[in-house]
């Protein structure tokens, strides 16, 4: 495995990581534990969830399956989007973070995480706020490092500013949505994070598997993926998003690779990115993807890369999590 400092910190963190969003809904919880014994024995050490992740079973799950080994992992959850109907069951208040942190570290029966990320930015708190609570955590010792998630640039330098104006702890990492059918970081977010020393955490890394081959036009979506365990997820499947899926299927066809892999080295060989979180519904998925990490990609395939999906940089992002 390949490890790389998660921004300026110096945490190391495998440049592959496991998403969890599936844990306690697309895959149960044997299937759960027998993903986290896969990706520990192969050297992924990142494991990313949230506290809103199947309810709150991703973290329960992930709490009992490193229960006598939670050094082996770099455990890293989110706060922020909604947990209720309430006026504070949601945003990054002193009042909610502190709730739901310690919520999340009863689950994850841990007393402290490696990352917590604000799930996306909170326009009713004032950012001070927040950066005082999540100082204090770490103070504390309940939380190592801190991250955002879904900021847009500005915002995000702003909260940067801040930090450094009254000398708190700085978020270390940026997750946010980024793959070959979704280059809109690339505006502005990689090139404030390469200045500012921030790593970036892509999620959708597959585009929700379009960039798999999985997906063609016309077809039934396979079973147990996530356009038929989610319906509201075709709405991705336009015919450009298709087009590219199907052209990086015939450039790892020529390479002797799986798409996945290939989407997921592209991403693993740009400087800003620190890790790369990939779900899984199985042992066997995650080791298919793990490829990836041994992929060596020449200066004329990444260019070629960059070429398919260079219409990707203008537009929409392909996911946004925001509070309305």
């Amino acid at each position: 495995m390949k490890f790389n400092r998660l921004g300026n910190s110096g945490l190391q963190v495998s440049a592959l990581g496991l998403g969890t969003n599936s844990f306690g809904s697309r895959a149960d919880e044997r299937a759960s534990a027998s993903i986290i014994d896969c990706a520990l024995a192969n050297g992924i050490n990142f494991l990313d969830t949230a506290n809103i992740y199947s309810g709150t079973e991703s973290e329960t799950i992930i709490g009992r399956a490193l229960a006598g080994r939670r050094d082996q992992a770099i455990l890293a959850t989110k706060a922020g989007l909604p947990r209720g109907d309430g006026p504070n069951d949601r945003g990054s208040s002193r009042r909610h973070l502190q709730l739901e942190l310690e919520g999340s570290l009863r689950r994850l029966k841990t007393d402290y995480v490696d990352l917590y990320q604000i799930h996306t930015f909170d326009p009713n708190t004032p950012l001070e706020e927040t950066l005082r609570a999540l100082d204090d955590m770490v103070r504390a010792g309940k939380v190592r490092y801190i991250g955002a998630s879904n900021y847009a640039a500005w915002e995000l330098m702003k909260a940067l500013g801040i930090s450094d104006r009254f000398g708190l702890n700085r978020f270390v990492s940026m997750q946010t949505s980024y793959s070959l059918a979704d280059r809109t970081p690339e505006r502005e977010l990689v090139p404030l994070c390469l200045d500012q020393g921030l790593g970036i955490i892509p999620y959708f890394p597959l585009a929700g598997g379009i960039l798999t081959g999985k997906y063609n036009a016309g077809d039934s979506a396979p079973d147990g993926s996530r356009a038929q365990t989610n319906p509201g997820f075709a709405r991705f499947f336009r015919d450009s998003n298709l087009e590219l899926g199907r052209n990086v299927g015939e450039l790892a066809q020529q390479l002797g690779c799986t798409p996945a892999a290939l989407s997921l080295s592209w991403l693993m060989h740009k400087p800003v990115v620190s890790t790369t979180i990939v779900g899984a519904t199985s042992a066997s998925q995650l080791e298919s993807n793990l490829q990836s990490v041994a992929l060596k990609l020449e200066a004329p395939v990444l260019e070629q890369l960059d070429a398919i999906s260079v219409s990707f940089r203008d537009g929409e992002p392909f996911a946004l999590y925001r509070l309305s």
